[in-house]
């Protein structure tokens, strides 16, 4: 497994660890799923249950997955072990990338606009600048957008354990991409 793997990682552990207590239970996928979808105003109602769908279908995989104990709480050890291992988690993130970029592209013409992007992205709890060096990583047109397959490859690639100098490094402070 790469470094940079490894730390972008631990940065959306951290980050969906949303109420702060520490491990991956319910709670945080609601949570992050109700800030998501409230900065997504022009999103019709189909794209906001998809973007739930997805965070629900997120903690699912990982319940199923990784709670061997049966607590209902994911630690960072046990959250590694499954993002980390594509053939197991590829599916889940997938659906989420492209849950995803359908919020950032309201009006379905295939491209997200920086603004969208930006709320989307600290709605998850990225810093903004960090945001936006990775917008600007997605080569987006004269007009400031990007194309949201571009995004949801960048998701996935984020989450490959073999990717290194992708565009969701410069996620991670002190990547040097």
């Amino acid at each position: 497994m790469r470094a940079e793997a490894t730390r972008r990682v631990a940065l959306v552990f951290s980050l969906l660890d949303a109420n702060g207590n520490g491990v991956l239970d319910a709670d945080d996928f609601t949570l992050m799923s109700d800030r998501v979808v409230a900065v997504s105003p022009l999103s019709d109602q189909g794209a906001k249950d998809a973007m739930r769908a997805a965070f629900d279908r997120y903690w699912t995989t990982l319940l199923t997955e990784l709670d061997a104990n049966g607590d209902g709480e994911i630690s960072f050890e046990e959250y590694t072990a499954c993002v980390l291992t594509p053939e197991r988690y590829h599916g889940t993130i997938t659906e989420f990338a492209e849950a995803l970029a359908a919020l950032g592209d309201p009006d379905g013409d295939g491209l997200v606009e920086r603004p969208a992007f930006l709320a989307l992205m600290k709605a998850i709890g990225f810093e903004p600048g960090n945001i936006d060096t990775l917008f600007d990583a997605f080569a987006p047109s004269a007009d400031d957008r990007i194309q949201a397959s571009s995004w949801v490859e960048g998701i996935k690639d984020y989450y490959a354990p073999d990717k290194a100098g992708i565009p969701g490094d410069h996620l991670v402070a002190g990547t040097g991409v």
